[in-house]
């Protein structure tokens, strides 16, 4: 039956999260929005979650790879497959209500400048707190991430723009995706996992777009579900590379000099407070990662050429002001106490 419904492409990656998907997919299924294609990307699950999409939801586009790709590349192949007008990026862990995507895609009929939005995320186990409202940029270079557990409160809902939506749910128009692929993906291939996502916002902002926090629209969030899975030096490894060669190749070249500095010598002095308290693993996982983008230089600046030459439509200085937050130190040392806390050798 034909429709004047814009069709929206929903992606999910998989690795071993049947468990999630028996609430994900039901959830999902009773959207009041149904111009959907629901498309998964299944990395080699060893725990059914194939056989169970096939026999459950016949209609759903599955995708399976033969090994572990990671959360990046899988939503390359996904993207790939996706016939929608607008692609929705969804985690496996998450519920979202009957109305979420009509939601979502109303900020996107107000304003053509809007290219990416973000979904409200609250946590699953306390819906009275927030996962967060997407992040901001700093000038050490490491995100604020906006409410983070916070309580959701009536004065945060309202449309903000934010310099990275999270990746747990986030819709983009296709066409602004066409326009930020480098090298044909949409996501750094070399980013198994961590910061992709303000990858590819960065860039739909350097392309003349504004990310933007849609409220309106509502999801429960496992945080951290496939993250706790995950050897915890891990996750900072490739948090911290990721991170790195992400400046290197969207940052203009006043902020390349006057931030990156700044933040590679916050990451050494970060490794060393571990490694002061006990926590080799994360001190060698953040030298680990600074070294990384060293001998990857070469092909960092390839990259770097196509996004400031082919992508970059506007100056640093015409978003910077929409896109950065200045907290105070407190941020930064409770930050830092939480992982202490939390993460121990």
């Amino acid at each position: 039956m034909k429709t004047s419904q814009p069709l929206v492409s929903v992606i999910i990656v998989n690795w071993n999260g049947k468990h999630w998907l028996e609430d994900c997919l039901p959830s999902l299924s009773r959207v009041t929005y149904k111009h959907v294609e629901w498309i998964i990307v299944d990395n080699a699950s060893t725990d059914g979650s194939v056989e169970w999409v096939r026999k459950r939801y016949p209609k759903t586009i599955l995708l399976e790879n033969s090994e572990n790709l990671g959360y990046s590349h899988a939503n390359n192949l996904g993207y790939k497959k996706a016939s929608g007008d607008y692609i929705l990026f969804l985690n496996n862990d998450t519920k979202v209500k009957p109305d979420f995507i009509t939601e979502l895609l109303k900020p996107f009929a107000k304003d053509k400048e809007i290219g990416g939005v973000q979904s409200k995320i609250l946590l699953m186990d306390d819906p009275s707190r927030l996962d967060s409202i997407g992040a901001f940029l700093t000038p050490t270079g490491f995100l604020f991430h906006n409410s983070l557990g916070g309580l959701d409160k009536p004065e945060l809902d309202r449309e903000i723009d934010l310099y990275t939506a999270k990746g747990a749910s986030m819709m983009f128009r296709s066409d602004v995706l066409k326009k930020v692929e480098v090298d044909g993906w949409i996501f750094d291939p070399d980013y198994f996992a961590y910061f992709e996502e303000t990858d590819l916002c960065h860039r739909v902002w350097l392309k003349g777009f504004r990310i933007v926090y849609a409220y309106r629209a509502v999801i429960y969030h496992k945080m951290g579900a496939t993250s706790n899975k995950l050897v915890s030096s891990w996750v900072q490894f490739n948090s911290y590379k990721n991170r790195i060669n992400s400046y290197i190749k969207n940052f203009g070249l006043l902020n390349l000099v006057l931030i990156l500095p700044i933040h590679i010598a916050v990451c050494h002095v970060l490794a060393l407070v571990f490694l002061c308290k006990g926590n080799l693993p994360w001190f060698t996982a953040i030298e680990k990662a600074v070294w990384w983008n060293i001998p990857r230089l070469p092909k960092t600046l390839a990259k770097r050429s196509i996004v400031q030459s082919q992508i970059r439509k506007r100056p640093d200085s015409a978003f910077f002001a929409k896109i950065m937050k200045f907290p105070k130190a407190e941020y930064y040392t409770g930050f830092l106490a939480k992982f202490l806390r939390i993460y121990r050798p």
